[in-house]
């Protein structure tokens, strides 16, 4: 294995070039059967893999660029060696791709955002053939290979869900402003959000989807908003909230219309804004963590060291992390305190200590 930091190679994530990834890198060091090191209790320096098939929003850049940062701390102890990421904009087929290069390039553990919950479960048996271990991030995937290390989505939804039928009673009516048809993550917050309205009374009487892209936000809620002008509410993943807004400032709605709102800068901007002016305006913010990613990097580098999760630390295959305390009208000046000077697209963000990871270990 090299003793480079980060692996500069075409088709791969460099420092400062988030969105840079394109074509896919023939691997220069092929694995063998005892390739990889997760046999348990090695000492390391350890070479970690990261996929990533989206590259279409700044949430997934401060992912990596907070991985980035961690990985650094790990290797000023020799802890760490190599960072091999697969960053681009692909189908699950291209993710298949990114894997196979991680596990010739003979990496001990990949880090991964899946595409898909199921369809990259025979690339994960390949990888955990050559003894590496894998995390999933930001989205569960079912494979007894993975240990998936992530919030739970349905339960994330399901916060903002909540406020937004206490805000428009039994009764109300809102349209929905989803991800992506078919993402895991997608699926996961829709499912919980949906099972708050029914439970609540509250009619969606338009659903769409906008790619968790503002731009795509304001769009999609605008022509939502044109067939149905007299709903009470708009449900709005993070990712494009700020866009639903700018729908609505535009149609003159702000205030009129109950949104769920997103922890990132731009957005908590205009919550400022609309506080200064309108002592009435009311909404949330639940966060939604990029630095998962170093999270799953505290839980794998212990898996690699030898240690093992303690059985009640998971649901099945999944360690759930503490979900963040949402941004409220009641602590919204002190949190926005804490990120004001950052760009309009930083999530408001937070990680497990390393001692914090330790607890789930026995």
């Amino acid at each position: 294995m090299g003793s480079k930091p980060l692996r500069r190679t075409p088709g791969r994530y460099a420092l400062g070039a988030l969105a840079a990834a394109g074509t896919v890198l023939a691997a220069t060091a092929c694995s063998t059967p005892e390739g990889g090191g997760g046999d348990g209790g090695a000492e390391g320096p350890f070479t970690i893999g990261v996929s990533n098939g989206f590259i279409g929003s700044e949430w997934r850049e401060q992912m990596l660029s907070t991985l980035e940062d961690a990985f650094a701390g790990y290797q000023d102890e020799g802890v760490v060696d190599e960072l091999v990421v697969e960053s681009a904009d692909v189908d699950v087929n291209g993710q298949i791709q990114q894997i196979r290069n991680l596990i010739r390039s003979d990496v001990d553990a990949i880090i991964v955002n899946p595409n898909s919950p199921t369809a990259l479960d025979q690339v994960f048996a390949e990888a955990a053939e050559q003894g590496i271990r894998i995390v999933a991030i930001d989205q569960a995937v079912e494979s007894e290979h993975v240990t998936n290390v992530v919030i739970d989505q349905a339960e994330w939804a399901s916060i903002s869900a909540e406020w937004l039928a206490e805000e428009v009673g039994e009764g109300g009516e809102i349209i929905a402003v989803n991800g992506i048809d078919g993402h895991p993550a997608n699926e996961d917050r829709w499912e919980g959000a949906q099972a708050v309205f029914d439970e609540a009374g509250v009619e969606v009487v338009a659903n769409d989807f906008a790619e968790w892209d503002q731009s795509k936000g304001q769009t999609v809620t605008r022509d939502l908003l044109t067939g149905n002008p007299d709903v009470d509410g708009v449900f709005v993943q993070d990712g494009m909230a700020l866009g639903a807004f700018q729908a609505l400032q535009a149609e003159e709605k702000v205030g009129e219309i109950a949104m769920t709102g997103e922890a990132r800068v731009g957005y908590m901007k205009q919550w400022a804004e609309q506080r200064e002016e309108n002592g009435d305006y009311s909404s949330i913010g639940v966060p939604n963590p990029p630095s998962v990613s170093v999270s799953a990097l505290h839980v794998v580098v212990r898996m690699l060291q030898g240690e093992e999760l303690a059985a009640d630390s998971l649901d099945g295959n999944s360690l759930f992390l503490p979900i963040p305390d949402p941004v409220t009208d009641e602590n919204f000046d002190e949190r926005f305190d804490e990120v004001a000077d950052e760009p309009d697209a930083y999530a408001v963000d937070h990680a497990i200590t390393r001692e914090e990871a330790g607890a789930y270990f026995e």
